[in-house]
This record gives structure tokens, sequence and C-alpha cells, in this order.
């Protein structure tokens, strides 16, 4: 509402011995619309003032923050006890944070921040313990890494290799074209074990239309010299290419090593090359398969490079050895963080964002990518399983009574993957686990579809479980900070509040246990989460936005 300011001027005249009577001039002025509506927002109580803990007991407000700003008691301290029940760290309670380059784990921070969050009367929700990212994934790549056999001179080391006495395709691929399957015990090489069978149906109109992958890392530096040597073999005699791929179906170039030739009798090919310009940056050998419709056969491969200064043999660890080793890697870190953490943690993100993009029913999977220098796939070595496990340990290291979430993205934005994240739910509950909750991150924008959000509600609330906002944020659909209007400020008040009003009206009472802010201000423009974008409910200088405001008015509203 907008408010008059008077003001009155006096005006006094001296001439000589004697004045003029004073005489006062009232003007009236209008306080700009932009500082009422401010004041009015500013005239907001605290956010979690507005909860009705009589009739919402177990209902938390969450905000996320770093553990600097916390332990460092700033403005951001005071701005997350004043107006959130529970905070979050979007770092510092991960396993890349914590784990040291040894498997050790640094707590120290942990424990001074648990000590802060008590004393202010603040919970602090566990964030997070099974992910593939922000690991060290040094260490766990270390713990299963090749054993050394030897070490010797100048000498050729094995980089990559596979016998195929196992399923693990943990080095190779195919496309659709070539299927890949295995011969029985006895015809592998010499007749020795197994080995690796393709089969292409029919002759392709382009040889690389079929094609199977041989991967190893690092890539080939320019002037590196390798031998690959295999056992192959064909049902009728034929010959392919090789291709140099930096990845699996992205080809650099023509020729890596060279062409071979099968036949219907094993015979050993070895090829030593030299990279050249072409062929740097690749990781992966491609073999073109479509020329001829037959059944390809692959045993004993193996690629060495030569190392001019000193020759290290490895042998590759199994794949139920690294099962073993990664499970108890897995273990260790949690037992060592709840352990900490219990006395003043009740709640976890156990496993996070478990469920593939394109394939919504299935499992993320490191295999086939480019993996970032803090990505590590437990699953990939654990198997399906692996949340199984991960809630089992959460359970038998944290408090009884913890509660227990899943958490995910895109939720709202690709149905099937909340269909996917709930039928996985199901899985590890049939596998003797127990998960108390869903979360749903929703980063979302002011022009997310209301229609998908309020479904995703809808088949959070039938699996009977617990569902948290766990990450809400809401940008302004690529619209830069400098460049928001007031209309895009609107629109983002609006899109918090029916979030908020959607979350109370469809999830029931006993099954909602709270929402959290991940992005309480601004995101600056240096910032490596949404970088530029105003999604908060203040600016980065503090100051309260109108979405502010309208999350008050929600929270109010359903707090009845």
């Amino acid at each position: 509402m907008k408010k008059i300011h008077k003001l009155v001027l006096g005006v006094t005249t001296c001439v000589a011995a004697s004045c003029t009577t004073f005489e006062p001039v009232e003007f009236n002025v209008n306080k700009p619309e932009s500082v009422a509506i401010q004041e009015n927002i500013d005239a907001y109580p605290a956010l979690k003032s507005y909860i009705n803990r009589s009739a919402h007991p177990n209902f938390k407000l969450g905000v996320a923050l770093s553990l600097a700003d916390y332990n460092n008691k700033n403005v951001m301290y005071r701005l997350a006890n004043k107006n959130f029940d529970e905070i979050v760290l979007g770092y510092e309670m991960k396993h890349g944070a914590v784990v040291q380059s040894n498997g050790n784990l640094a707590l120290d921070n942990v424990g001074k921040l648990l000590e802060t969050a008590k004393a202010a009367g603040t919970s602090v929700y566990g964030h997070t313990l099974c992910w593939h990212a922000n690991q060290n994934a040094t260490y766990l790549k270390s713990v299963i890494a090749p054993d050394i056999l030897s070490s010797t001179g100048p000498g050729w080391d094995l980089i990559t290799g596979a016998d195929f006495e196992t399923d693990a395709a943990t080095n190779f691929q195919s496309n659709a074209n070539a299927v890949i399957s295995y011969t029985a015990a006895g015809q592998g090489a010499n007749g020795v074990g197994r080995a690796l069978k393709i089969t292409n149906a029919s002759v392709r109109a382009n040889d690389w239309e079929a094609q199977f992958f041989v991967r190893f890392a690092p890539a080939a530096v320019l002037g590196e010299k390798y031998i690959l040597k295999m056992d192959v073999k064909a049902d009728v005699a034929t010959s392919y290419p090789t291709q140099a791929h930096v990845t699996p179906g992205a080809y650099k170039h023509w020729d890596f090593f060279g062409t071979i030739a099968a036949t219907p009798t094993w015979t050993t090919y070895t090829k030593e090359i030299t990279v050249t310009a072409d062929m740097a940056t690749c990781g992966a050998i491609a073999f073109n398969l479509g020329k001829t419709a037959t059944n390809y056969y692959f045993d004993n491969l193996s690629l060495t490079k030569y190392n001019a200064t000193g020759s290290v043999q490895t042998k590759e660890k199994t794949p139920e050895l690294k099962k073993t080793l990664i499970t108890s890697a897995l273990d260790k870190w949690m037992s060592g963080m709840m352990t900490v953490a219990k006395p003043y943690v009740k709640a976890w993100d156990v496993v996070n964002e478990p469920m593939d993009d394109g394939k919504p029913f299935e499992l993320k999977t490191g295999v086939g990518k480019t993996l970032k220098g803090d990505e590590f796939y437990w699953q990939d070595y654990m198997g399906k399983d692996y949340a199984v496990t991960a809630f089992q340990l959460a359970r038998k290291y944290g408090n009884p009574t913890d509660i227990l979430f899943i958490n995910d993205y895109n939720l709202e934005y690709n149905l099937d993957k909340c269909k996917g994240i709930i039928e996985y739910v199901k899985y590890i509950e049939s596998k003797g686990a127990k998960v108390d909750g869903i979360g749903t991150q929703m980063h979302i924008d002011i022009n997310s579809d209301k229609t998908k959000i309020t479904e995703m509600f809808k088949l959070l609330a039938g699996t009977g479980k617990l569902i948290k906002i766990s990450e809400l944020d809401i940008g302004m659909a690529g619209v830069k900070t400098a460049a928001a209007t007031q209309e895009h400020y609107k629109a983002q008040a609006e899109m918090y509040k029916y979030v908020i009003d959607k979350y109370f009206e469809i999830i029931p009472a006993a099954q909602r246990y709270g929402i959290t802010i991940w992005s309480p201000l601004d995101s600056p423009a240096s910032s490596s989460w949404r970088a530029d974008d105003p999604v908060g409910l203040w600016t980065q200088q503090y100051v309260r936005k109108l979405a502010y405001s309208q999350v008050a008015e929600s929270v109010k509203a359903n707090m009845k």
C-alpha cells in the first residue's frame, strides 16, 4: 500500500527589527511503488514462524548452505537460523569432501558444524551418502586398480585386456547390429576357456554399421607406441578394418590397428603402431564388422604401451574382487560419517540420483562415458543391489529411528523417471532394505509444466512414503539477473507458491517431511550452480524478494 508523506516548510522573513508571521506550507509526496512493495515484503515475519507446530510437529523447512558460512557464523548463519528449521550442506558432507587419498576420513569440520547447529537449535539433514558425483574417485579407483606383478626397465605396459571368461564387459561394447554373446567353455582359442562371440546377422551398406569397441585409458598421445594382440577367427574367411574413436561412436580416423584377417581357424593377430596426430586423444578401437554376415570370435585380447623408462606388469582384478573391495570402501565411508553424525543427524539422503535420464527405468552407469575427475559409479561395480547395500549400511550405522531417503532430479520433468524411481524403491525393499522417503529435487524455472508437477506429486503420494521437496529453486528460464524484470520476479514468486501449495494439497499430512530451499540467495555469475540466475528468495545482497512473500503466504495458508 502506498503511503503519503507530508513535508512541512516554514518560511520566516525578517526585515529590520520585525519578522513576518510563520506560515506552514504543506506538500504531499507519493512514496515510490517499489519502496512500498519492498516495505510490505520486509514486514513479513521469519518463514519458520508460520509453521503450526501443533498441527505439523514433524514438518521441516530447510535451507542449503556451505559449511564455512555456517561455522563462521556470518550473515547466512543468522538467516538460516532465523528462517529455517533445518540446514543441509551442498558439498561438505559428501565423499569427495571427506575421504582422503589414503581412504581416511577428515570429519573435524563436520563435527564442528554439528556442534554449532545443535547450539543454535537447528537440525542437520545428511546429504549425501551414495552418489556418483562429488566422490574421491581417485581413491576409489586405486582400491580396484590392477595388481602389479612386476616392475622392470624399459618395456611394454598392459593398458587393457580381456580373456572373456566372465560376462563383465568392463572395457568393451558394441552397437545394436553387432550382437555380443560368448562361446561355451572349451571353445576359446586353442580349446581353452571361452571366447567372445559377435554376430553380424546381415551384410550392411557400410561396414561400420556393425561395430565392436574396445575402450582404454588414458587416451592415446602423439608419438606413443602400442601393440594390439589377440586371437581371432570367424565362421567364414573375412577381414575387417579398425578405426580410431575418441569414445565409442565418436569417430576420428579411418585406421587405428590395421585390417584384420580372420578364418575359421584361430590365429593370433599382432599389430604395433606409433600414434599419429589423427589417432591422438582416442581411447577406443572400433572393429568394423558389417561387411560380412557371420560370427566373429575374439579371445586373449591385450593392448600394451611402450614405456621407455620402465615397464610395470599388471593383472586386472576380477569383477567379484572389485565388488568386494568397493563394498568395503562404501562400508568404511558410511560407518565413519554416520558414527560422527548420528548424535545429531536423524535424516539422510542415502542414495542420490540413481535413475538414468534417457532410460528412466534403469540405473545410471559410467560405462562408455568419459568421466569427470570426481565421478565414480558404485553401481557399475556393486550391481543393481548397490542401493540395497547402502540402505542396509545406513540402518546398521545410524540411529534405529533415522529417516532414510532416496533422492533424484527431474521427476517433475520426466514422469517416467518418477515412475522409475518408485519401481526402484520397490526393488530395494523386495531385497530386504527399508526406504522411508523419496526426495524430489525440483530445480525448475518459471515456465515449468504445472500439470506435470501436479502429476508427480500424485505419483509420489501414491507410494505411501514420506515425500520431501529436497532442493527447490526456481530460475528465470535463461534470463540472467541483470535482464530480469518485475514480471519475471512475479512469475517466479507465483511458481514458488504454486509448488508449495500443490505439495500441501496432494501429499497427505502424514507423508510430508518438508521442503528445502536449495538456493536461498540469487546465484552469482561466478557460481558453479545456475550461474547468474536469480533463483533465490533473497538477492545476493540479502534483500528479500517477492518470492519470499509468496513462500511465506503459502506456508501460512497451508499450516491451518
